[in-house]
């Protein structure tokens, strides 16, 4: 199933939003992170959900979501004049997989204006990501992407920093889910130090919006620029910025890592 095939089963109503996993959109025993992160029900809870409203949300993962059978339940801390935090929890019948919390803020007049241009990354050999059957992760299938810089998984140099143009062929244009699941797409920066393969994982999850522009971009050529900030005893900070197929900055995501190796 294509990823917004996927988006259409998720059923919601109110706080709750159910899904059914396609296996194709495992990531090893786990639920693909983008996903988990896109059937979260907390823009849905949150009151005036159909107003326009930049959304900041931060995710706290307790747990692999191993599970095919997801329930998120969203409910409203607290709502001020501009600003509202919203609580999800993603459930397998009482067992908490993960939790977010989402802070939709609305738009204020304000002096101060800063847009991060995209830098220049000059390649002449970009190196294409293959996707091997019962090797990689089911849900790289569905994406595109040439490390334009950097190392990729399990090729040995420690490089800290990697740049990554990544694309969804067959779906037709980008929406917020898509946004989540592309900034989600590439893998810890640590597993390009290994030469043999080992297993990753998120533990936590920080995700900005900068722009409300979400909706109808292509799904092509979008632009990661990672950098493993800091790694140590199994544990790395990564962070990532985040371009639109014409360069804009459209989010800025953090995670702190584990690596078994």
């Amino acid at each position: 199933m294509q990823y917004f095939e996927v988006l259409q089963t998720i059923e919601r109503s109110g706080g709750d939003a159910r899904l059914a996993v396609s296996p194709e959109w495992m990531q090893g025993g786990a639920v693909f992170g983008g996903l988990q992160a896109a059937t979260d029900a907390a823009r849905d809870a949150r009151p005036g959900a159909s107003g326009s409203a930049g959304a900041h949300p931060a995710g706290d993962l307790c747990g692999a979501a191993c599970a095919t059978q997801l329930l998120a339940r969203a409910s409203v801390l607290r709502q001020g004049k501009s600003a509202t935090h919203v609580e999800c929890r993603l459930l397998d019948g009482d067992n908490v997989l993960a939790t977010a919390t989402a802070v939709f803020g609305a738009a204020r007049e304000s002096r101060v204006t800063r847009v991060p241009e995209q830098p220049a990354v000059p390649c002449d050999k970009p190196r294409t990501f293959k996707y091997f059957p019962g090797l990689s992760p089911t849900f790289t299938q569905y994406f595109a992407a040439r490390w334009l810089q950097g190392g990729m998984p399990f090729t040995g140099p420690a490089e800290p920093q990697c740049v990554v143009d990544v694309s969804m062929p067959g779906e037709q244009a980008s929406s917020e889910s898509h946004v989540i699941a592309l900034a989600d797409f590439i893998p810890p920066i640590a597993l390009s130090y290994l030469s043999m393969p080992v297993p990753g994982s998120s533990m936590t999850w920080m995700l900005e919006f900068l722009t409300e522009d979400l909706n109808g971009l292509s799904m092509q050529n979008w632009r990661v620029d990672a950098e493993m900030v800091a790694g140590a005893h199994g544990y790395t900070s990564q962070s990532v910025m985040l371009w639109g197929p014409d360069g804009q900055p459209i989010a800025l995501s953090r995670q702190n890592m584990v690596v078994f190796g």
